[in-house]
């Protein structure tokens, strides 16, 4: 039996505190695992048309039917955008769907993921292991920190990072501020790309968001464009990216390093292909007049 609470009633769960005024439910079948960590809130719920799903603080996080989608872009769009991306650097990912991706491109040498959440790394190899694999591959070097404090202590060392955040609550609320910024930029070899998942084109405070992070990123970057994408389980059916680099010759519409359709079908790739990289960075004009500080 469910018990009742605020976002889980009769069998259903709503998110609705990231979408005002409306909401994006699932009918759920079992309730797996319920936690509060010293971080935040964690469901691990059995859902009946989307399998397993991730719950951080009544937020879905990724479930087992559509997690591809927001792996392989988030992953993919820098990667494939940088022409050398040797160094990795995963900040938040305590799934480990972005490590299990970034690993197939052929240049990458080391992905590094930060994680303050332990128990999102426990819960997700215990629940979540067809994401938790990627913690497995010997590319990947797992670090149980705030990702604030490693940046600290390593300068200039990545080719790509990828902030694979919530929203801006809880222990993410940092991820989204501009010293955030600065502190990636820092950490950034010459000519490095900064990928950030930034909520949905469709969502006013998300708007918002884009228009703060993307004045931001202007301020520390030469580009900065918007990727946006549709995937079901996130409210509206959509979610966006904003990168930026310091690279000039970089088109982040066209891709630096195109994989081969050999390759797509070797590495299980989904959704990614070279012709959907191009095609998320062609945005709605709506969205792209709301969002003045994109210059790519």
């Amino acid at each position: 039996m469910i018990k009742t609470m605020d976002h889980l009633q009769q069998g259903w769960f709503t998110e609705s505190d990231t979408w005002p005024g409306a909401g994006l439910s699932l009918q759920v079948e079992e309730v797996l695992h319920k936690e509060k960590s010293p971080y935040q809130d964690i469901m691990v719920l059995q859902t009946k048309s989307f399998g397993k799903a991730l719950i951080l603080d009544n937020i879905i996080q990724c479930t087992e039917f559509d997690e591809f989608t927001y792996q392989e872009m988030i992953s993919f769009l820098p990667l494939c955008s940088h022409p050398n991306p040797e160094r990795v650097l995963v900040v938040g990912g305590g799934d480990g769907g972005v490590a299990r991706e970034a690993v197939k491109h052929p240049k990458v040498l080391s992905v590094d993921v930060v994680e303050i959440d332990e128990r999102v790394v426990k819960l997700s190899e215990q629940y979540l292991p067809f994401m938790a694999c990627g913690f497995k591959h010997n590319k990947v070097t797992l670090h149980i920190e705030d990702g604030f404090e490693f940046m600290k202590n390593n300068i200039q060392q990545f080719d790509v990072i990828i902030t694979d955040s919530s929203d801006p609550v809880g222990p993410n609320e940092s991820l989204f501020q501009k010293t955030y910024i600065e502190s990636l930029k820092r950490s950034l070899r010459p000519g490095g790309i900064i990928c950030s998942q930034v909520g949905s084109i469709w969502i006013k405070e998300d708007q918002d968001t884009m228009i703060r992070l993307s004045k931001d990123c202007s301020a520390n970057f030469k580009k900065v464009s918007l990727a946006t994408i549709s995937i079901p389980s996130y409210p509206t059916g959509n979610i966006s990216f904003i990168l930026a680099t310091d690279n000039e010759l970089v088109n982040f519409r066209v891709p630096a390093y195109s994989f081969t359709l050999e390759e797509l079908n070797k590495y299980k790739l989904k959704h990614y292909s070279p012709d959907v990289h191009s095609a998320s960075f062609s945005i709605p004009r709506f969205a792209r007049m709301a969002i003045p500080h994109l210059n790519c």
